[in-house]
This record gives C-alpha cells, sequence and structure tokens, in this order.
C-alpha cells in the first residue's frame, strides 16, 4: 500500500488553495492522502479531489473555547485514523497532531502557512500571544520536518529555533504555456480574508479618489465592518465597491483573469505580515493583472527580479494608494501596466507551482516510511 499523509486545518477545505495544491500533488504522485478541515453552517458541498477529504462540525465558531473544541474533536478523529506521517498546518492543529504521530511513532510534520505567534489577532493580545508562542517552542523543536511559505519567514524561524525551515512557496500552477489574458473589464480586485492588517480600511477611504470600481471576495472577521465603511462612503450605492463573498478557486481565476488591477495591502502589524509572500501576489502575476503591493521585503525582492507590480510605501495612506490605483488603471499610465503585464506573462514562467512541487515531493520522499516504491 502506498505510505498515507494526513494533513489538518481549520479552514473550509473548498477555499484552500494551498492545501489543494500540496494535497494533490502529493496524491497524484502516489501517496495516499487526506485532508481534515472545517465544516461551517454555509459550507457548500465539498469539490472532486484527488485526495480524500473530511471535515469536523463544531458547535463553536470563535475564541479560545473554539480551539478547545476543535483540538478534542481533531484529536478523536485523528485516533481512528493510520498515516505513514501526520501534517500539522500552522499552530492551531499543531498540538492534536502531535499527540496521535507521538502515539503512532511516525514524523510530525509542519506547515507554517504564517509567522501564527505574529499575526495581528494574537499581537494585539499579550496573553494570547504567549499562549501560542509557548505552543511553537514545544511544536517546532519536534517537527521531523518543517517548511514555510517565503524564504524571509525561514530565515526568522531557523534563527529563533536553530532548526532548518525548507521553503514551499504558494503559487499558482501553470496551466497555459502562454498569458491569454482577457480585455480587462477595469475593475480592481482584492482577493483572500477580511481581517485585520489586510490594508483594506484604507483602500476604501481611497475609492472615492479612484477611476474605478473595486470587487472584494472573500469573508472574514471585518465582513460586517467594512461593508458599514464602503456604506457609509457611499461606494456601494454609486456602484465603485461590490462585496461577492467566498468564491470558489476555479470561478476567482476567472474573476482574476478579467481584473485591470489586483491589490496586496497589508500593514505592520506583526512579523507575519511584514514577511509574508502571499498566494495572491503569484495569483495576479499568473493572470498578468498588474499589482498594486505594500513594499514589505519578500514583495519587493519580487518586484526587484520580475518588475510586475506599482509599489506603495508603509504605512499605507489613501492618497498613495489611489495614486497607484489611478497609474495602472485605464486612462492612466497605459504603457506601464501593458509592461508590468508582459512582465508577469515572462515571470509566470519561473515563478509556478510545476517548480515548487518538485521541492515538495523531495521533502516527504525523505521522511521516514514515507519513500513511494514503484509498487505503491
Amino acid at each position: 500500500m502506498p505510505p498515507r499523509l494526513v494533513f489538518t486545518v481549520t479552514t473550509d477545505l473548498n477555499y484552500d488553495q494551498r492545501m489543494q495544491r500540496i494535497c494533490g500533488s502529493l496524491a497524484q504522485a502516489g501517496y495516499e492522502v487526506l485532508l481534515v478541515g472545517r465544516e461551517w453552517p454555509s459550507s457548500k458541498p465539498l469539490t472532486a479531489q484527488p485526495y480524500q477529504q473530511h471535515r469536523l462540525r463544531c458547535w463553536l465558531r470563535r475564541g479560545k473555547l473554539f480551539y478547545l473544541e476543535f483540538s478534542l474533536r481533531l484529536l478523536a478523529f485523528l485516533l481512528t485514523q493510520r498515516a505513514a506521517a501526520w501534517c500539522s498546518i500552522d499552530l492551531d492543529t499543531a498540538l492534536p497532531v502531535w499527540v496521535r504521530a507521538r502515539l503512532s511513532g511516525a514524523p510530525l510534520v509542519y506547515d507554517a502557512h504564517e509567522l501564527f505567534t505574529e499575526v495581528p489577532e494574537v499581537v494585539s493580545r499579550p496573553r494570547v500571544q504567549r499562549i501560542w508562542r509557548r505552543v511553537e517552542q514545544f511544536i517546532v523543536p519536534r517537527a521531523h520536518l518543517a517548511y514555510t511559505v517565503g524564504p524571509a519567514l525561514a530565515q526568522l524561524f531557523e534563527q529563533r529555533y536553530g532548526r532548518p525551515f525548507a521553503v514551499i512557496r504558494n503559487i499558482s500552477r501553470l496551466e497555459e504555456p502562454k498569458c491569454t489574458k482577457a480585455e480587462p473589464g477595469g475593475y480592481i480586485l482584492y482577493q483572500g480574508a477580511l481581517n485585520a492588517g489586510r490594508g483594506l480600511e484604507t483602500l476604501l477611504e481611497a475609492m472615492p479618489q479612484v477611476q474605478g470600481r473595486l470587487v472584494i471576495c472573500g469573508e472574514g472577521d471585518l465582513s460586517e465592518s467594512l461593508r458599514a465603511q464602503a456604506a457609509a462612503l457611499g461606494l456601494v450605492a454609486s456602484g465603485k465597491v461590490e462585496f461577492r463573498g467566498y468564491v470558489l478557486p476555479n470561478v476567482l481565476r476567472e474573476v482574476t483573469r478579467h481584473a485591470a488591477v489586483g491589490v496586496l495591502l497589508l500593514e505592520n502589524q506583526g512579523l507575519s505580515y511584514y514577511y509574508s509572500l502571499a498566494n495572491k501576489f503569484f495569483d495576479y502575476l499568473h493572470a498578468c493583472v498588474p499589482q498594486v503591493v505594500v513594499d514589505f521585503p519578500e514583495y519587493r525582492a519580487l518586484n526587484a527580479a520580475y518588475d510586475v507590480a506599482e509599489l506603495v510605501p508603509a504605512p499605507l495612506t489613501a492618497g498613495a494608494v489611489a495614486a497607484a490605483l489611478n497609474r495602472l488603471l485605464p486612462g492612466g499610465d497605459e504603457t506601464r501596466a501593458r509592461q508590468l503585464a508582459i512582465n508577469c506573462s515572462q515571470a509566470r514562467q519561473e515563478l509556478n507551482w510545476q517548480h515548487e512541487e518538485t521541492s515538495l515531493l523531495a521533502l516527504y520522499a525523505a521522511l521516514p516510511g514515507c519513500t513511494i516504491s514503484p509498487t505503491s
């Protein structure tokens, strides 16, 4: 039988593109893969994938008691499963996964999608941050394999714990030999969670000065307050802002392809955001969509190499965001916008999931008991 890998997240599996890529690649390589996530009251039926999926239903939705409930439900479920390796995605599933790995004697894998102890929701609550730091200090040294989404975070983890961290970037799969970008519809696109530190309040504040409309795809902790802000600014009534809620990945790719500009505006509310390398940067790039991006280290380095974005200095201001957007929208500097789109088309030949996939498979093949044999 092929080695079985179990991955755990607290997200809705339909929208977690990084895990869809990772689990899909490992399944296609011959592993038996199970991805365990969370079911919300509004969750849609699971989309078909080349691996097994299971969602846990919880009574609670957030806060300390939610994590306790989810951890207990996850551990109870994992005790019914077998695996050659157990993989925790971020710290919020780490403790039950460590328990299961310890009981089975199989390797523990830690996949850090972010620096969990430095996300804004944790940084703003020192007592909560201390708890998660203790969890991190316990889990990271005990992981047989650890990897994260970008070089800057990997270096930070290595400095903090004195152990190697591999890098598997969250990059889109190259699906076409050439970029076949459709004619832009003139809209600005934000895709991702509507959470603190994403620069969304500043983006909405900038919109009255912008010659275009904004499409927002995603939900999060700030969903209600952002809709209220947009309404108060008259952006909803005027049609300048549209909230589309959760959008499935295959639909989102088409929405992205028709955008004129993508936005990635983070605030320095913790090291996780400051050193981030978000998947939306690559999603825009693969759709050949010029983007307005905050001038943080990872994005600055990639833009220096490929020139696919307009960088906006931090801290963000509505005026700077509006000016950058207007330069790239129809009626602005159209020569610059066309050049950025051409640069995207070239960059995607190097920055794609096919390259990351090779590194991913090598990491798992080196785990004890996880080599794929010809007869598997």
